[in-house]
């Protein structure tokens, strides 16, 4: 078989403006950025406006291991699968970040026959969105400094600036820097507060008030210093101004994809932007979207934070499970060879994710997304433990046959939606008390045992514990802990929290544990080293 950008450089494309056809988007609302892809004007959501809207199906997963376990593979799989049997389905998906395209996983835009396209410009610059996000995410900055510089009023009360830098790229040695004598550090601009707001905003008036609001430093008395204080608002939000618009492109079989937006799930929210949620279910009769890293994360803070200020109602849940990640977290140390005794250990790590979700009173369907490693043997384990605690099942070949790999699981969870209507709930108020909520996913989610908040994290909740706002926990994706070297389902654990900050703009509370950062760093071995271009312009490498 083919590799993705094989694979991608040999499929067919129709121009952007039969794709946007295909889902009744007038050509006055492209604005195209070359021949297969455009952004859509956001005016569409106004002009558009339908009384009942299609459905959304979240596709999750479990923990996956360090290369991913094809959750947006089977989204865009699972969305030309509905296509295939004739049904009218938009996929809304993140934007990949530059830092794992040339780090530690590749390209983000799905693989082998279930992928969108153009992927090299999808994974590379795309339509300008996260240079937008780290421009405005600097403009801020260097607003600050600038005052600083000289002597406003503002500068001589500030006590604690708490605005970083942004940049999309991974580097480690960007995690401390100084400036002008004072500490600071750079974040991933997918962990950036500019990107949680564009993600969030369901206008351009929605997204000037949310950005008017962010804290950027706080005065002698405690006081915050925001963005308006500041006086660059305005600026801010004009090269805001074409990314807040969804980029529309296309599957390998000519079906629609909007994507946009970016916020990584282990440092942020996790989800695609809300505009374009919104507006593939008033286009579609299905609208797939993907929640970041495993359920414990992305889907958690979909259900909890975006589908709570986007007034969503999800349908279905579609939780990715393979083969290759339950050995991994039945503590395999080879789980590309078949071992059934840790496949069996790796099940509880499923069942978790499975009664997580199902606390939230949404009907789920467990994908198995199969690999060329996996066994029969394993697979038919799998189907059969999925069938003991009672929850759907399907295999799924979408990476090998495309549309036609996903039918049945598409029946299966048309099925579930018609015969189990959503009961969708947050799973906690927004008004208990910090602590309270952060207990909620803690000891619901994770399963740890004690809270341990450092004396930082005690100073901060005290300031913010009295606002009614949802939390969003930053830890490592790679376990249900805080400990990513804790894999499977870890009991009687202590879960560590290091420090608590506010996003007024995204309206939620960020809340980091462990040892979480949000500037990456690089692999010995980073995918940069094996992506390389032609005297023809033709790349290759990326995946």
């Amino acid at each position: 078989m083919n590799t993705d950008i094989q694979i991608a450089q040999e499929a067919t494309l129709l121009p952007i403006t039969e794709i946007a056809k295909s889902c009744n988007i007038d050509e006055k609302y492209l604005e195209p950025y070359g021949k297969y892809k455009a952004k859509i004007n956001i005016d569409i959501l106004k002009d558009y406006q339908k009384k009942t809207t299609g459905k959304l199906i979240l596709v999750t997963a479990i923990s996956p291991t360090k290369a991913g376990e094809g959750k947006t593979t089977v989204s865009i799989g699972l969305t030309q699968s509905f296509c295939h049997l004739g049904y009218n389905a938009i996929a809304a998906l993140r934007e990949p970040s530059l830092g794992p395209v040339f780090g530690i996983k590749g390209g983000a835009t799905g693989g082998g026959y279930s992928q969108v396209l153009p992927m090299e410009d999808i994974n590379l610059h795309f339509t300008g969105d996260m240079h937008a996000v780290s421009s405005a995410h600097n403009l801020i900055a260097s607003a600050i400094e600038n005052y600083i510089f000289h002597s406003d009023e503002i500068s001589s009360s500030i006590k604690q600036i708490v605005w970083k830098r942004a940049i999309d790229i991974n580097d480690r040695s960007l995690r401390k820097i100084i400036v002008n004598g004072r500490e600071s550090s750079f974040q991933i601009t997918a962990s950036s507060e500019i990107m949680a707001v564009l993600c969030l905003a369901d206008s351009f008036k929605d997204l000037r008030d949310r950005i008017s609001k962010i804290v950027v430093a706080y005065t002698t008395d405690e006081q915050t210093i925001t963005v308006e204080q500041l006086g660059i608002t305005g600026a801010v939000c004009t090269l805001l101004k074409d990314a807040i618009c969804p980029n529309i492109v296309q599957t390998i079989e000519n079906t629609p994809v909007f994507i946009h937006g970016g916020p990584f799930a282990n440092i942020a929210h996790g989800c695609s932007s809300l505009i374009a949620t919104k507006m593939a279910l008033s286009l579609s009769d299905y609208t797939i979207t993907e929640a970041g890293f495993g359920a414990d994360l992305g889907a958690e803070k979909f259900l909890n934070i975006k589908c709570r200020q986007g007034n969503l109602h999800p349908d279905a849940v579609v939780l990715v499970a393979t083969i290759r990640a339950l050995k991994y977290h039945g503590y395999a140390e080879d789980y590309t060879v078949e071992n059934i005794p840790a496949l069996k250990e790796g099940f509880a790590h499923l069942k978790q994710h499975v009664e997580n979700l199902q606390l939230f009173n949404i009907p789920i369907v467990i994908a198995i997304n199969k690999f060329p490693t996996d066994t029969n043997s394993e697979i038919q384990m799998l189907i059969d433990f999925c069938n003991s605690i009672n929850i759907p099942v399907e295999l799924c070949t979408i990476f090998e046959n495309g549309g036609r790999g996903g039918v049945e699981l598409v029946k299966t969870v048309i099925k579930e939606i018609e015969n189990k209507p959503s009961k969708y709930a947050p799973l906690y108020p927004l008004d208990i008390s910090l602590k309270e909520k952060i207990a909620t996913i803690v000891h619901k989610i994770y399963r740890a045992k004690n809270i341990i908040y450092t004396p930082e994290a005690e100073m901060e909740i005290q300031k913010l514990t009295h606002l009614h706002l949802p939390i969003c926990i930053s830890k490592t994706p790679s376990s249900f802990s805080d400990n990513a070297k804790l894999r499977g389902c870890p009991k009687d654990f202590d879960f560590t929290i290091q420090s608590v900050r506010v996003a007024m703009g995204a309206k939620y509370i960020i809340v980091m544990a462990g040892n979480i950062i949000d500037m990456p760093g690089l692999s010995k071995s980073p995918a940069m080293l094996r992506i390389d271009i032609d005297d023809e312009g033709i790349i290759s490498g990326l995946s």
